[in-house]
């Protein structure tokens, strides 16, 4: 009879990949979170400068006219995605109060700008910094 030599196993136990499978979906559960956080900060900045760019340009409108609408506000509002940009007349045509809210994966989100420049962060889900200013990571002023 011919002896059967023993080889060594190779492959992975079930325990093993079981383990793995653990470690993977407890990094996961601490990444995907982040990323979405990442991803969210990184669509604010083009609400912001669509609501300055609005700003100045109704600025240039207030030079050529005198006011910035009679009934509502004299240029029609910019398109930015994942924001619903508004704009409310005060003061009879001399005010005026730009507010870009988010909406879909953004919802939570609102900024405002104002004739006299002053900008600020309506809602953050983290939190409206106390001061006027625009806030992408909630609760403190960028710089």
């Amino acid at each position: 009879m011919v002896s059967q030599q023993s080889r060594p196993q190779r492959g992975f136990t079930l325990i093993e990949l079981v383990v793995a499978a653990g470690i993977v979906a407890l990094v996961a559960s601490f990444a995907l979170p982040s990323y979405t956080a990442y991803i969210n900060r990184s669509r604010v900045p083009v609400a912001l400068e669509a609501l300055s760019s609005y700003a100045i340009r109704l600025e240039q409108s207030y030079q050529d006219r005198g006011s910035y609408g009679a009934t509502s506000c004299a240029l029609g509002v910019p398109t930015v995605a994942n924001f619903t940009v508004s704009c409310t007349l005060s003061s009879a045509g001399q005010g005026y109060t730009a507010t870009a809210t988010g909406s879909g994966a953004m919802l939570g989100y609102t900024y405002s700008i104002n004739q006299t420049g002053t900008r600020t962060t309506v809602a953050h889900p983290k939190g409206a910094p106390s001061s006027a200013c625009w806030s992408t990571r909630g609760g403190t002023c960028d710089s």
